[in-house]
């Protein structure tokens, strides 16, 4: 269920290196960082809230890049004054996806 709810995130979003710029500039604007690491990852990512970084796998192709990142920022409480109006707007659709399904 989880790989098909993704699946018809991304499905709305185009797996350009353009759209995985826009979901980093969002985690940045929130005070995230977004490393590429190598690892033994079982997600496309995994995010360290205390410090708050995010790590991705290096190796993953860029839609599973984008995919995970997509997951993280659903699941982040996010503050709107802290995004810009075209990144409210992205962060609004992704979170309004998983609530249609």
């Amino acid at each position: 269920m989880r790989a098909i709810l993704l699946f018809l995130v991304t499905m709305s979003l185009t797996v350009t290196n353009h759209t995985l710029e826009k979901l980093e500039a969002i985690l940045k604007s929130l005070d995230y960082r977004v490393r590429y690491e190598k690892g033994n990852f079982k997600t496309g990512a995994c995010m360290l809230e205390s410090s708050k970084v995010v790590v991705v796998n290096k190796f993953a192709n860029l839609e599973s890049k984008i995919q995970a990142l997509v997951e993280l920022i659903r699941e982040l409480d996010i503050q709107d004054q802290l995004l810009d109006e075209k990144q409210k707007h992205l962060v609004h659709t992704l979170k309004q996806t998983s609530l249609k399904l």
